[in-house]
């Protein structure tokens, strides 16, 4: 009966304490990791989100990017530090789920280093092609490719990014045979593909809205259950019957090291889904055509573990072999 009494006794003072430290965090900056460069949709997100939640929280949070290796760079700096809640990273889909089958020596586990914090946007892509392609859905995409088979090409922003995964999906899928071709960067891609150096590729929304606008790049369709707000005339995957396996949406997601006290991770998701229900952050993020979600951890882990194996599967398909 002692025995007992003390193990209630203990866990109420960890409770409490678990409360006060949850009361009193943060009590200095928190610094926020990307691990992709500047002026992506990562960035766009973490910076629009990082100065609502900052304000919320009263201590500013600062962005550092550490791209490099497909975000792993950054995202291992994170791993690796203090489990304190004042170093977090705001990463993509493809940086956790994809990256395991990349790597032979990945340096962190994605679905045992970290506590999850939860999904802050989507970020459907958009499938682009250069105007002088002379197409303008995906249908005659698919068509053009068949009858000069070997003569189009598709710009990917790294081996085993989401874009080279979902267009191996769509050659695959379609019996297309579009060429890959690497480049540094979401934003490069689209430029291969403005100076028509590429036929097509996809991008999350902000690294080419610009270029649609004012046509330098053609919007063929997008890859989410409905169309954007931002572009409207453009159709979805889904509405064209495409397969929902083609172009399936990256997100990007706040997480801390594995060992994070689960109040502060509690505090942190309560803060993020706070911040991008504001309608000043809400609008920012749409417009540039990122989907808010403010998902749970538990939503997000359950989402990584589906992913992991999935994915896994589909790098095998294509050929990639790991570094």
């Amino acid at each position: 009966m002692k025995k007992i009494t003390v193990f209630v006794l203990l866990l109420a003072a960890l409770s409490s304490a678990a409360g006060a430290l949850a009361q009193t965090y943060p009590a200095k900056p928190i610094r926020l990791v990307v691990p992709f460069p500047p002026g992506g949709a990562a960035d766009l997100t973490a910076r629009t989100l990082g100065q609502k939640m900052g304000d919320q929280l009263g201590q500013p949070i600062v962005i550092e990017n550490k791209p490099g290796a497909n975000g792993v760079l950054g995202i291992d700096t994170v791993a690796k530090a203090a489990p304190d809640g004042y170093t977090i990273v705001l990463t993509d889909r493809g940086s956790l789920a994809v990256n395991p089958s990349l790597y032979a020596k990945l340096p962190y586990d994605p679905l045992k280093d970290f506590a999850y914090i939860g999904i802050v946007t989507d970020g459907p892509y958009v499938l682009v092609a250069n105007p002088k392609l002379d197409v303008k859905t995906p249908q005659e995409l698919v068509a053009l490719s068949k009858a000069k088979p070997g003569t189009l090409s598709y710009a990917s922003y790294g081996v085993g990014s989401m874009a080279q995964l979902n267009l191996e999906a769509f050659n695959q899928q379609m019996g297309t045979d579009m060429l890959h071709v690497t480049y540094k960067g979401a934003g490069p891609a689209a430029q291969a593909a403005v100076a028509g150096d590429v036929s097509v590729t996809i991008a999350a929304v902000p690294a080419v809205q610009g270029f649609i606008k004012d046509g330098r790049l053609r919007a063929l369709a997008v890859g989410s259950d409905k169309r954007f707000a931002v572009l409207p005339d453009v159709p979805t995957m889904k509405e064209l019957g495409a397969p929902g396996d083609i172009l399936v949406p990256t997100y990007f997601a706040l997480l801390a090291p594995a060992g994070t006290p689960p109040a502060i991770v509690e505090k942190l998701n309560a803060e993020m889904k706070k911040a991008i229900a504001d309608s000043v952050v809400a609008e920012r993020l749409s417009g540039a055509g990122l989907l808010p979600q403010g998902g749970t951890p538990e939503a997000m882990a359950a989402s990584l573990k589906q992913d992991v194996p999935r994915f896994a599967e589909l790098v095998k398909k294509i050929g990639i072999k790991p570094e």
